[in-house]
């Protein structure tokens, strides 16, 4: 028979804390929150009396409803006064130390039949249980920041937790209006344990100068749409709380790709702890304040002395997939004069077709006038001839990836094409420098990396080899700005910055999955609800194609050699199956 739980404990009153006595309230709980002193005591009323206003701000609720909610919570200084509560939930910092001795004063206090919670992120739930004489009545109840808006709480089993306990726990979960998912006790359990090997891959990224913060940050945010960049995320979590979580996992689960990047150790050494602090990977314009001010790292405007910007005003584009189309159209769209290329006439009247498609309904939804469609695709022309491009100040290659029919097109393209004009390939994973070395013209040759649909998608990575010359990325960069588009800079190594960062966490994610650690549903569910994510990683898979993952995830193993980058088995079996995702009918999931 299930436990009825109406009284709950509270111990931390920090952020995170204050915030799950305000979710239990706001359910009709009686609620008691500890903290360690006065003063600690009177920041997390601030917090929830501060959150509760911005509700009532909001509409969210009424002031009869936080007038109730406030008047079911208590605030205290010790933790005798949690002797009659239900259930008990501890929110203090990560130390493990900290948070046993804390259980082992609560298994004291409390009823035989009360259950333990721990709002842990990373630490063994087993280590803080076995400071009990119950450990069978202790769980983890993770929730996430901040706990009134999201939905996600992971409830974590030990190997001895009852599962009864775990069960009624659940429950209350769901009481809450929360998704629970129940795992089992590993080092960052789900959602974790796939976001903070992503958060240190970007750290590693920009501690190595491959790109800027702003540009790391724009590109995961456009290119994903993820809710925020990753180091903006790492400033907003707190780089010492990160690089404790990433400590943690990796003493764990010695995943190298876990082991926290010494730039993390350096910041929090000096104090440089994130928005909490003020200053983290970016400056904040005071202590917890989200204001973001201009600092030594910022980009400056063009001084004088820059590379130069080339002319461009003829543009020819070779290919007829989605994406080249999308490409044409970016360009008509925004007066240049486009030249496209296809192999055959049919396919010349195919692109045509399908651009006149795709700005009729930029005017049927009012996105685009009738005047600027006609004008977009007067500005049109379709060829099957390579030479008619011989005009053109830029040609953007957009055909099939792979390397040899590529190369093939460039050492045409650099015999055609007239001095001075810049070669441009769209490849998502292929290195560009070797596209550059069959011309002649190796410092003109530039990566355009645009995102599908182009039309829609504001990023683009303008990548540079060791041979582009500055004004090559100069004028690529002004270029996409001209077309409207967002553009982030980045050496030419497998993946630039999106799929070097997206690839791997997916390929953890299908690495949980093979382990039964938790389903497709609940990883998914993790990700969405747990941290903002527009998809899941098997909804993101199936859509993006197996077959297209597992390519771009080989080349990025073959670049980096990295133990954790090798495609995940279950990943290649399903491909080597014919499973392709949605394209097939069936790749993690079956589709109709």
């Amino acid at each position: 028979m299930a436990r009825e739980i109406r009284s709950i404990g509270v111990v931390g009153l920090g952020t995170m804390g204050a915030g799950i006595a305000e979710v239990f309230a706001s359910h009709g709980f009686d609620v008691v929150g500890v903290d360690a002193n006065d003063a600690a005591v009177e920041r997390g009323r601030g917090h929830v009396e501060g959150s509760t206003a911005r509700a009532l701000s909001r509409g969210k609720i009424t002031e009869d409803d936080r007038a109730a909610l406030l008047g079911r919570i208590r605030f205290s200084t010790e933790l005798a006064d949690l002797a009659d509560r239900d259930l008990v939930v501890e929110a203090v910092p990560e130390s493990l130390d900290l948070k046993r001795g804390i259980f082992e004063q609560l298994d004291a206090i409390v009823g035989p039949e009360a259950i333990l919670a721990t709002n842990t992120s990373s630490l063994s739930v087993t280590d803080i249980a076995v400071a009990t004489k119950r450990p069978a009545q202790v769980v983890g109840m993770h929730f996430f920041n901040p706990a009134p808006v999201l939905k996600f709480v992971e409830v974590v089993r030990t190997v001895v937790s009852a599962p009864d306990v775990v069960d009624d726990v659940k429950a209350v979960a769901e009481s809450l209006d929360k998704l629970p998912v129940v795992v089992e006790d590993k080092a960052g359990f789900i959602a974790n344990a796939l976001l903070f090997g992503y958060l240190n891959h970007a750290v590693s990224m920009f501690e190595t100068r491959y790109a800027s913060r702003e540009d790391i940050d724009a590109a995961m945010k456009l290119g994903c749409g993820l809710p925020m960049g990753p180091l903006q995320l790492l400033d907003l979590i707190g780089l010492d709380t990160a690089y404790e979580i990433l400590d943690t996992m990796y003493k764990q689960g010695r995943d190298r790709l876990h082991a926290p990047s010494p730039i993390l150790k350096q910041l929090v050494t000096a104090g440089l702890r994130g928005r909490k602090s003020g200053r983290g990977f970016y400056s904040y314009e005071a202590p917890n304040s989200p204001v973001v001010v201009p600092d030594a790292l910022t980009p400056a405007a063009q001084e004088d002395g820059a590379a130069p910007v080339r002319a461009i005003s003829t543009v020819g584009v070779v290919g007829t997939g989605t994406m080249a189309t999308g490409i044409v159209e970016v360009f008509a769209k925004a007066g240049f004069d486009v030249t496209y290329v296809a192999r055959g006439d049919d396919k010349v009247a195919r692109v045509r077709t399908n651009l006149e498609r795709s700005l009729d309904k930029g005017v049927a939804r009012g996105k685009l006038s009738q005047d600027d469609r006609d004008a977009a695709l007067a500005r049109v022309t379709g060829t099957t001839s390579l030479d008619d491009l011989a005009d053109r100040d830029l040609v953007v290659e957009a055909v099939v990836e792979d390397l040899g029919v590529k190369t093939v097109l460039f050492s045409a393209l650099d015999d055609i094409l007239k001095p001075g004009a810049i070669l441009a390939t769209t490849t998502s994973s292929l290195p560009v420098v070797d596209l550059a070395a069959v011309t002649k013209r190796p410092q003109d040759v530039v990566g355009l990396h645009f995102f599908n649909p182009a039309p829609i998608m504001k990023l683009v990575e303008v990548v540079s080899t060791v041979a582009t010359s500055d004004d090559v990325v100069t004028t690529s960069v002004e270029l996409c700005k001209r077309l409207g588009k967002h553009p982030v800079t980045c050496g030419d190594r497998a993946g630039f910055i999106v799929n070097a960062l997206l690839f791997p966490y997916l390929n953890d994610a299908v690495r949980m999955l093979e382990a039964n650690y938790a389903t497709a549903d609940d990883i998914d569910t993790a990700m969405k609800t747990g941290c903002g994510y527009p998809m899941g990683p098997f909804e993101l898979l199936d859509v993006v194609g197996l077959d297209v993952s597992l390519a771009i995830q080989r080349t990025l193993y073959l670049e980096f050699r990295e133990p954790g980058f090798a495609p995940a088995p279950r990943l290649e079996h399903l491909v080597t199956a014919g499973y392709l995702g949605r394209k097939t009918g069936r790749g993690f999931r079956t589709y109709e």
